[in-house]
């Protein structure tokens, strides 16, 4: 996610978003210099014209300046804004003629989720999902085209991009986090539901995209930090209640059940002895000095030994 300034502060580079929950695109100011964020600005891109809210004054080490940065060329009119409406609101009649057409085109394997007009109705843009990787979309696209009179892209979206138009409830019983405030998808892996404890149940872990869902990350890293504190499972600690085997460790409540014998114990990490370690270091105090073996030893191991002879004595 891109980094931005605080509230106040402004710079030669600002972030503009096209869609409600889209990414966040890199532009300069130019010689807008009293933009601020909430503004609508018309933009250059490779699909036109394009016009966009300046969400955020972005730092300018963390411009992404790989395919360059372009300029804001104008701020946005009353009449630009009527007008994305306008074509705003053709779009569900747009998708519907695409998929007429697909099925005169007889495509079958492919599902169009999403279209979408520039603000000037110059470029539309549809959206699709499908798992034939050799599908031709393209005779439904030159049918658009001299339909709706206008440059029409074929876009193709995975799984989780078709949850995100598709909006609906999660298996939270709220709705779908894509939906409502996700911008960019993080990469999730089943690592991620080990480290926490979650069953791997594909219905525990699954969500309605049938991709891992995206709240596994949300406190993975807590859970990671946490529990690099603790003890793993299986190990033999010291405790209040005596020595026993680690069986199951609470990150988030910064404790540990132990196996005591036969009974079990919740016992926070203040109150655990590690066991192995003291050990390691009374072994080592035992050794005596391993640094100063021609003499010189300071450190006190090398004289214990001798103390102990002369009380002997």
């Amino acid at each position: 996610m891109a980094t931005v300034l605080a509230p106040g502060e402004t710079s030669d580079f600002i972030g503009i978003r096209f869609q409600k929950l889209g990414k966040l695109y890199h532009f300069k100011v130019g010689s807008h210099k009293d933009l601020a964020p909430g503004d609508y600005v018309v933009v250059e891109t490779k699909r036109g014209k394009q016009l966009g809210q300046v969400i955020a004054f972005i730092p300018p080490d963390e411009v992404n300046r790989q395919k360059g940065v372009r300029a804001v060329q104008r701020r946005a009119t009353p009449r630009d804004l009527v007008m994305k409406q306008v074509w705003e609101s053709k779009e569900l009649d747009a998708l519907i003629t695409c998929r007429e057409e697909a099925a005169r085109a007889g495509v079958k394997d492919a599902k169009f989720v999403k279209a979408e007009f520039s603000f000037d109705g110059s470029w539309l843009t549809i959206s699709y999902t499908t798992e034939n990787k050799k599908l031709d979309v393209r005779q439904v696209q030159a049918a658009l085209g001299r339909v709706l009179r206008t440059r029409v892209e074929m876009q193709q979206v995975g799984p989780r991009d078709v949850a995100k138009v598709m909006g609906g409830y999660g298996a939270c019983g709220i709705p779908r986090c894509c939906s409502t405030f996700l911008t960019e998808f993080s990469p999730i892996s089943i690592r991620m539901a080990k480290e926490q404890g979650i069953s791997l149940s594909p219905q525990e872990i699954t969500g309605m995209c049938g991709r891992l869902r995206c709240c596994l990350v949300y406190e993975y890293e807590q859970y990671v930090e946490a529990k690099k504190q603790l003890p793993k499972v299986g190990k033999t600690i010291g405790t209040p209640h005596g020595e026993g085997k680690v069986v199951d460790v609470r990150p988030l409540r910064d404790s540990v059940i132990v196996q005591v014998g036969e009974e079990y114990h919740e016992v926070t990490r203040a109150q655990l002895e590690p066991l192995e370690e003291l050990e390691a270091l009374k072994k080592k105090a035992e050794a005596g000095c391993s640094k100063h073996e021609n003499g010189g030893c300071d450190c006190g191991a090398k004289s214990a030994p001798a103390d102990a002879q002369a009380e002997g004595e």
